[in-house]
């Protein structure tokens, strides 16, 4: 205010305008938004998993490639590593076992298919990879070389009673997947 001027005239200051926001509207209702044109609230969006899991992909078992539905490969992939030593993945494929079998129905029968594995006589690879024993180089040939593991060639040795020749050893060596690994006999000469 300036000495020659009187008070305020609060209808002056009621009409709006710059600065002067009408006494009505100065304030905000409860529960309205001080802001009604400003950001959208957020979606709830939930990710698409009915449609990635129905998704057809290829996957290759023995050699053999096959299509099958992205669930069907993570149950899968899951039951493989399970099968391999991890404890997370085998406890989360029990899990999905019990809930399907908790699905089936009283009178089903839980045997779907019956897979019969025959072995060439003298040929015990099949044998060896699902015992741990011994590992196919290559995983997607039906025909890959196996190599034995370190363990295994550790075992053997412990039984051989006779010392095996130069080129005994050198095959041993080469049929072992990480010779480094083992613990050779002090008799044995072929080191890796």
């Amino acid at each position: 205010m300036t000495a020659g001027e009187g008070p305020r005239d609060n209808s002056e200051y009621n009409a709006g305008g710059y600065g002067r926001p009408p006494r009505a509207n100065r304030f905000f209702l409860k529960g309205r938004s001080g802001n009604p044109a400003g950001r959208p609230r957020a979606r709830h969006r939930t990710a698409p998993y009915s449609a990635v899991l129905a998704q057809m992909v290829t996957i290759r078992e023995s050699g053999v490639e096959r299509q099958v539905t992205a669930a069907v490969a993570f149950v899968l992939q899951l039951t493989k590593r399970g099968l391999e030593g991890d404890d997370a993945a085998a406890r989360v494929a029990l899990a999905m076992i019990e809930q399907a079998r908790e699905r089936q129905d009283v009178g089903q029968s839980g045997i779907s298919a019956i897979v019969f594995v025959c072995v060439a006589p003298g040929s015990v690879t099949s044998a060896l990879e699902p015992l741990r024993m011994a590992r196919k180089l290559d995983p997607y040939r039906e025909t890959a070389r196996m190599v034995l593991e370190p363990w295994l060639v550790e075992a053997a040795l412990v039984q051989l009673g006779d010392k095996l020749s130069p080129a005994e050893q050198r095959i041993i060596v080469k049929a072992t997947r990480t010779p480094h690994k083992v613990k050779w006999p002090d008799w044995w000469s072929e080191h890796p």
